[in-house]
């Protein structure tokens, strides 16, 4: 009996639908505003607006709007939010969400003196028995007067706060002075680790994973394309056997740093897609939504991680939280045709190993050096040459402080490829999923959260397939890996029989 190992495109051509596919609610940030002594949040479903009831707490998943920025410090800052936001490429307009956040709160103020009237004239109106008929008259039209334009005012209030979220949510994250601005191309080289392979003498021409891939019966992109759809993949043989030990590999690395291992669920609200940053709908969405749900397939683990510990008040004691989660990824964006795109460097899913870290302000930075510490431990032991960058403004996107990226060599594409990355995003998530600790007593603050590559498999395998290869077109395993593939040590092209040469 012959079995072939396989690792399948998770998705079909008629589970998912992408966003750009069918008209969708433009992308609204949850945002609550505090003014006076008046409160007012707003449920995004369907556009309707409800007063949030005095005995109700800030939830996530209540509907009820986040601060997602403090408007009162970009009020304080606004000259250099605007530097910022010029620096990021951003679209954002503070000056006008300064403009709309004191016009809600002016509006704000009107409505509480509306409805002290009101409570005036209910009170008024208990003496309505020692009132003259032309007392109560005048009592129960100004009454009327009253209700009329406390619903117009809340009304015209709802529309201007819903602006004020929708402009709100464009200004992205602060930047860490070292960043370097302008476009990818002026990312700072931070470190060169490794030796690129010397082919020439080796004594022959390096292939490209794809043609690696054909030789050694690894990938199969016909019947997926059939299946799924273009830049969908079946891995056979050695491959899926490579996928798991890879994810099996970097988890048991992630979990001797201290990291928590878990699987993570391959869908999110969009509540929490948003929160974390993202886009799930509307023009330039990478994200694929499910038709008739609140549902979105994400794009990494950073997205159900980061929703673990939304609306959740944490003990100082219990920071840092480290989490390390396996999932399945999915984006719409796949990139032009081209060599540079071919087979598994650019998929609409791929497998992830991701590491996921909830701290105070205080511990941001340095535990930002120790997850691209962590991935570089990673790549060293796998034996690959990659260079290190501090990536510039024009690429943070917007949760990012800052970014490394780290680019593998990949000598049968000729240049280096991004196979991993880890962003510290400050208070920018914390602050949209609601996620405080408590600093001491009645002091509660927004923790910070990171986020760090721990292993995505298609480029990895990219990255060992084209490095490791052999003169006879097969590929020496790194030792590494070895015990996690039951020994293989060098994948073949599979014999007649269908078992996989050592």
């Amino acid at each position: 009996m012959r079995f072939t190992a396989y690792c399948s495109p998770a998705a079909v051509r008629v589970a998912v639908k992408p966003a750009a596919d069918r008209f969708l609610e433009p992308h609204r940030v949850f945002v609550s505003s505090f003014c006076g002594n008046s409160r007012r949040s707003l449920v995004p479903a369907r556009n309707l607006y409800v007063r949030r009831k005095p005995h109700q707490h800030k939830s996530l998943f209540s509907g009820l709007r986040m601060a997602a920025i403090d408007y009162r410090q970009l009020e304080k800052n606004i000259e250099e939010v605007e530097v910022n936001i010029r620096n990021r490429n951003a679209t954002a307009d503070a000056r006008r969400v300064v403009e709309l956040y004191k016009q809600f709160c002016s509006m704000t103020f009107q409505a509480g003196e509306l409805r002290k009237q009101r409570n005036d004239n209910a009170s008024l109106m208990k003496t309505a028995g020692k009132m003259s008929a032309d007392e109560r008259s005048v009592a129960i039209a100004e009454g009327k007067r009253i209700k009329a334009e406390i619903a117009e005012l809340e009304t015209a209030l709802a529309k201007v706060e819903e602006e004020m979220e929708f402009e709100g949510a464009k200004v992205p994250n602060a930047t860490h002075p070292d960043v370097p601005i302008g476009e990818e191309s002026n990312a700072t080289v931070l470190q060169m680790s490794g030796t690129r392979r010397d082919f020439e003498k080796d004594g022959f021409e390096p292939r490209n994973h794809v043609e690696l891939g054909e030789t050694l019966d690894l990938f199969d992109f016909d019947a997926a394309a059939r299946v799924s759809g273009a830049k969908f993949y079946f891995l056979r043989n050695a491959a899926a056997l490579l996928e798991i030990a890879l994810v099996n590999w970097a988890l048991s690395e992630c979990v001797k740093r201290g990291f928590t291992p878990m699987t993570a669920p391959d869908l999110a609200r969009e509540a929490v897609v948003s929160g974390c940053g993202f886009n799930p709908r509307g023009e330039g969405s990478q994200v694929y939504t499910l038709q008739d749900s609140d549902l979105c397939l994400v794009g990494t683990a950073e997205i159900p991680l980061g929703g673990y510990y939304a609306d959740e008040i944490l003990e100082k004691s219990e920071l840092p939280v480290r989490m390390a989660a396996v999932s399945h990824c999915f984006r719409q964006e796949a990139g032009g045709a081209g060599a540079a795109t071919r087979g598994l460097y650019r998929v609409h899913q791929f497998t992830k190993v991701e590491m996921f870290v909830i701290c105070t302000p205080e511990q941001s930075d340095a535990i930002h050096e120790e997850l691209r510490q962590a991935e570089q431990d990673m790549f060293d032991a796998l034996g690959l040459h990659y260079k290190v960058l501090d990536m510039p403004t024009h690429d943070l996107g917007s949760p990012a402080y800052r970014k490394y990226d780290i680019e593998a060599w990949m000598p049968g594409r000729g240049e280096y490829g991004e196979i991993s990355s880890a962003s510290n995003c400050t208070d920018y998530q914390a602050r949209r999923l609601n996620i405080r600790y408590r600093h001491k007593l009645k002091d509660n603050r927004y923790v910070h959260t990171l986020n760090g590559t721990g292993c995505a498999v298609p480029r990895m395998i990219v990255a060992i397939l084209e490095n490791f290869q052999n003169a006879d077109g097969s590929v020496t395993v790194p030792e590494v890996l070895r015990p996690y593939m039951g020994g293989l040590s060098v994948i073949s092209a599979p014999a007649s029989n269908g078992q996989m040469h050592e």
